[in-house]
This record gives structure tokens, sequence and C-alpha cells, in this order.
């Protein structure tokens, strides 16, 4: 279930930074806004965010992750760039749909498109999305707490990077090692 109240929730998890530049070359912008948007990541799923380019990504990446896994619940929402700058949704699950939408849409940057998933992990329909012809990037696939960094300028939204779960709080030990390798071969990951 979503974690994200139902109302402002845009406004209460949105950190804003104005920069104001001189503009000193041709085509520099007189200022820009950063936002931190922490997204919602349900309990048990996993998430996607990417960039593509064309009306039909939805329809695509449904068709990408039903065929890597017919038994993958999820949702994707895509943001138009042009034309209607309409977010498009698409998937086999009510739930997982509407957070998707709730993802892309507080993010509002053009291009982006959000999977959320269950019964599947990312490893299991990242390539798959990636073939798909009008996908140009992946910026995090995760079941972490996860932020998206995104630049604000008069003509839009754009994905500066991600911030994808927590520091490292140190360096592998030969315990920690030993637990990895049991965790892959626990989850089937490796024999």
């Amino acid at each position: 279930m979503s974690s994200f109240p139902d109302d402002d929730w845009k406004l209460h998890h949105s950190t804003v930074l104005s920069l104001r530049l001189s503009p000193l070359l041709y085509g520099l912008m007189d200022g820009m806004d950063l936002h931190a948007i922490r997204l919602d990541v349900p309990i048990d799923g996993n998430i996607i965010v990417g960039q593509s380019h064309f009306i039909k990504t939805v329809e695509d990446l449904f068709e990408a992750i039903v065929n890597a896994g017919p038994q993958i619940k999820f949702g994707v929402a895509f943001n138009e760039a042009s034309g209607a700058c309409l977010t498009r949704v698409d998937g086999n699950d009510e739930e997982l749909k509407a957070i998707a939408t709730r993802n892309a849409s507080a993010v509002a940057a053009g291009h982006l498109f959000v999977v959320v998933l269950r019964g599947g992990f990312p490893i299991n329909v990242k390539n798959r999305i990636l073939d798909t012809p009008e996908v140009c990037t992946i910026f995090c696939a995760t079941a972490n707490p996860v932020e998206i960094i995104v630049a604000e300028t008069e003509q839009g939204r754009g994905v500066l990077g991600v911030i994808d779960g927590s520091m490292p709080k140190g360096i592998e030990t030969a315990a920690d090692a030993e637990w990895r390798h049991g965790f892959l071969r626990k989850i089937g990951y490796k024999r």
C-alpha cells in the first residue's frame, strides 16, 4: 500500500534549492530550481525509473514486462513531453498503476517512465525494457528508498540523477561475503 498521504503529498516530499546563474553564454538560463523527490516504493515491490521518447512507451513496456514473466504484477506511467503532455498509464494491477502514476506525476519530468512491480525483480525485466526501441536509459531499478534529483527551468523538468538507498557503512568482511553467497542461493540466483 502506498505510504503517501492523499493531500499535498508532492509538497511534503520535495526539497528545493534555487540556483541563480548569470547569462554569460548564449542559451544559458537565468535560473534553475533543484528538487529532491522521494518516490513511493511499494512493500514487497520494486521500482524502475527511466527515460523514453515516444507516446507508445506504455504499450511497449507493458508487452516487454508481460513477455518477461506473465506472473509479474506491475504498473507503468509515462510523462509525455509535447502535445497534450499527459501521463500515460498501463499495467495489470490497479494499485501498482496508481503508485507508478503518482511517482511519475511527482517527478513531472518529460519523457520519464516509472515501472512499479511485484512478483518479479528488475533483473527479470531490465534487459527487455532496454531493448524497447524508444527507451533511452534507466536511472534506477531498486526496492530501496529512492529520491530523484530533478532540475526545473521555465521550459520544464529533467532528471539529473538518483539517490538509491543508504550510504555504505563499511567494507565487506568474510562473514558478510558468506551471508551474500547464502542469500543469493536462497533466492535462486546462484547454485
